[in-house]
C-alpha cells in the first residue's frame, strides 16, 4: 500500500468518525433503555411470584367476599363435587349431575361453577384455600 493510499484511508477514517461516535452513543442510550425495561419486567415477575408464594404459605387473605358461597354453593362444597369426577375420567359434563346428586340445582350449580372458577383464577388466596378444600374433600 502506498504512502498517499493511506493518507487517504487515515482522512477518510477521520471523517467518518462524528457518525461512528453517534451511532456508538444511540446504542449505548438504547442498551440502557432495554436494560431498564428487562429490570421492570423481573421486578414485576419477582413481585406475582411472591403473591403466589405467600397464598401457598398462607399468608394473604382472599379478597373481601373471596370466600363467600355463589348461589348457594360454598367453597367445601364446590370442591367436594369437582373431586368427585377425578374417578370418572375427570368428565366435566358429570358435574351437573353430582351437583344435582347433592342437592344443588342446574342453575344453580352453573353459576357457582363459573364464580368460583373465576375467583380462583383471580385470587391466589382462593386457589390455595380451593387447593385445601378439595385436599380434604
Amino acid at each position: 500500500m502506498g504512502f498517499f493510499k493511506q493518507m487517504k484511508d487515515m482522512k477518510d477514517g477521520v471523517a467518518a468518525a462524528p457518525g461512528m461516535i453517534d451511532q456508538a452513543q444511540q446504542m449505548a442510550a438504547n442498551a440502557q433503555v432495554f436494560q431498564a425495561q428487562a429490570m421492570a419486567q423481573q421486578q414485576a415477575v419477582m413481585q406475582q411470584a411472591a403473591a403466589h408464594q405467600a397464598a401457598a404459605a398462607g399468608n394473604l387473605a382472599a379478597q373481601p367476599g373471596g370466600l363467600d358461597p355463589i348461589a348457594g354453593v360454598g367453597l367445601q362444597q364446590y370442591a367436594s363435587v369437582v373431586k368427585a369426577i377425578a374417578p370418572l375420567n375427570y368428565d366435566q359434563s358429570l358435574l351437573p349431575g353430582i351437583a344435582a346428586s347433592r342437592g344443588i340445582d342446574g342453575a344453580s350449580w352453573q353459576q357457582a361453577h363459573d364464580g368460583w372458577n373465576a375467583r380462583i383464577q383471580g385470587d391466589p388466596a382462593v386457589a390455595r384455600a380451593f387447593s385445601d378444600a378439595y385436599q380434604g374433600a
